[in-house]
């Protein structure tokens, strides 16, 4: 009877030991998660442009979601490498509601493909690796070579700067392409040039600039505050002179901005 006793305690005591370590381990995961990735890109106010304020710029920090070290790399002269594998993003340390974004871009690989989603939640659901939010995609020239579909050729609008709501919310497309808005005029570069678009977010409109000209536009985002992505979507590419310059809040109700991430 008393080693049957000893045999029970020993056992609750080994059950709460487990609990414990699983408690821990999955504790440790999410504070892991939660960790600076890297730092790229800096973030000021329009007020602190406009005043010419010494104040300095602050650096963007960047939080995994679901990729790996191995996908990012920051180089010596502040570009980011982008591997494009695992497909997945990471996502900025803050949310962003109305803003400028400046971003130069390059893909390395034939019809290579990636973006940055705005406004997004950052929290991908069921099977796939990307979030919701408005993408701004960044596409290769020859991926509309690449990718027939029953041997037709896809619309050239595809690489020029498509602007469209993911994962549920939606938007108006200002030169509509079904639910997604195409630019007007085809004004990216093919792989190894830079490309530069400027992005104006402000009250659930975008406004696209590709290589110095807006071309492209959306309204009346059903979400108009949240965090921004960068996206690894199978292919090398870098970002380089990532900016964002804030501008004043608007208003938006509960229902308009996405969830806090711890």
């Amino acid at each position: 009877m008393i080693l049957g006793l000893k045999k029970q305690i020993m056992n609750s005591s080994l059950k709460r030991g487990l609990m414990l370590l699983g408690i821990l381990l999955i504790g440790s995961k999410i504070s892991y998660s939660q960790e600076t990735m890297f730092e790229f890109g800096t973030s000021t106010s329009m007020d602190a442009v406009l005043s010419k304020s010494k104040e300095k710029e602050s650096k963007l920090k960047w939080i995994n979601v679901n990729t790996t070290k191995d996908t990012w790399k920051v180089m010596k002269d502040g570009t980011l490498s982008n591997t494009g594998l695992p497909i997945g993003v990471v996502r900025s340390e803050k949310q962003y509601e109305n803003f400028i974004l400046h971003v130069e871009w390059k893909h390395m690989e034939p019809g290579g493909n990636s973006g940055v989603f705005v406004w997004s939640g950052a929290n991908p659901k069921g099977k796939n690796p990307l979030p919701d939010g408005v993408e701004v995609q960044m596409l290769e020239l020859d991926w509309v070579n690449l990718n027939l579909r029953d041997g037709v050729k896809p619309p050239i609008a595809y690489v020029h700067g498509e602007l469209f709501g993911v994962q549920g919310v939606n938007t108006t497309p200002d030169n509509p392409r079904g639910e997604r808005s195409k630019s007007i005029e085809n004004r990216a570069k093919g792989r190894g040039e830079w490309n530069t678009y400027d992005v104006v977010c402000v009250d659930g409109v975008i406004k696209l600039a590709v290589n110095g000209k807006f071309v492209n536009g959306i309204s009346k985002s059903t979400q108009k505050k949240g965090y921004l992505c960068l996206e690894a979507e199978g292919a090398q590419m870098y970002f380089r002179n990532f900016r964002v310059i804030e501008l004043a809040p608007g208003v938006t109700s509960s229902e308009q901005i996405a969830p806090l991430l711890p």
